[in-house]
């Protein structure tokens, strides 16, 4: 009889545990939280969407043949996100009597419209020693298959001149810090411009080759030659001013970025 109620009473407490098991609520299974909206209901800012700033003072440099110096400045700055920017760019060259030639300055708007090309536009105003020029412009900078930068711009005057620029250049890493760069830059106009010694259709180059060592990524002196030649209506008007049509130059300048 004994063994009887110790049985009815296992079976008692089986039953009980096997009730209050099938009354358990189920385990929640954790998840990631959604990303939330902010106080005015948008969503949180991607990467893409951040502001960032750059410049580059690519050449600062002297040119030298022995008899005639002169200082040549190429720098340019943006500020903007990946896809939408805005540059500055200006370069020039002072002669040794402090006159300022070729001074060219550019704001622009840049947008990108691939993974290696932006699309610019905007205003151009050549402003030196000679008489003033305003251009609208508009073109195209990147990096060309083989990794070589380059840009083309085409502009119009505000006296209904048209003109472009080339300039294309590359890297040579002969070490980590050792660096040859080969750069060329050549102008066109369509019309002849005696104001700025401008004359019609192929119109001058800048080429150069330049060594630099790169004490930091972002400090870098250089040593190099450089050829600036005229041709054409501009090499006439060079001559009429005593200038120089064709001349290869000694270079030493720095290259820095931030």
């Amino acid at each position: 009889m004994s063994t009887l109620r110790i049985i009815g009473a296992a079976g008692l407490l089986v039953g009980i545990a096997t009730a209050a098991r099938a009354e358990a609520p189920a385990a929640t299974v954790q998840s990631e939280p959604m990303p939330s909206m902010n106080d005015a209901g948008a969503m949180p800012p991607v990467m893409d969407r951040t502001i960032f700033v750059h410049a580059l003072l690519d050449q600062f440099e002297g040119r030298t043949n022995g008899s005639n110096q002169e200082f040549r400045w190429d720098g340019e700055a943006w500020a903007g996100t990946d896809y939408d920017k805005v540059w500055f760019k200006s370069e020039g060259t002072v002669q040794n009597s402090g006159r300022v030639n070729d001074g060219r300055h550019e704001l622009l708007y840049d947008r990108a419209v691939s993974a290696y090309f932006d699309v610019q536009g905007g205003v151009r105003a050549d402003i030196d020693s000679r008489r003033g020029r305003n251009w609208a412009a508009f073109g195209i900078q990147g990096l060309a298959p083989l990794f070589f930068n380059v840009e083309a711009t085409g502009y119009v005057s505000d006296q209904g001149h048209l003109a472009a620029r080339v300039m294309a250049s590359y890297d040579l890493l002969l070490t980590q810090r050792l660096i040859l760069q080969p750069e060329v830059e050549f102008n066109l106009y369509s019309k002849s411009d005696p104001g700025r010694s401008v004359g019609s259709g192929f119109s001058d180059i800048d080429t150069g080759l330049r060594l630099r060592y790169e004490i930091s990524r972002k400090f870098a002196p250089y040593i190099g030659v450089a050829y600036e030649g005229k041709f054409g209506q501009t090499a006439n008007f060079a001559q009429q001013a005593g200038e120089s049509t064709g001349d290869v130059r000694f270079v030493f300048g720095i290259r820095s970025w931030f």
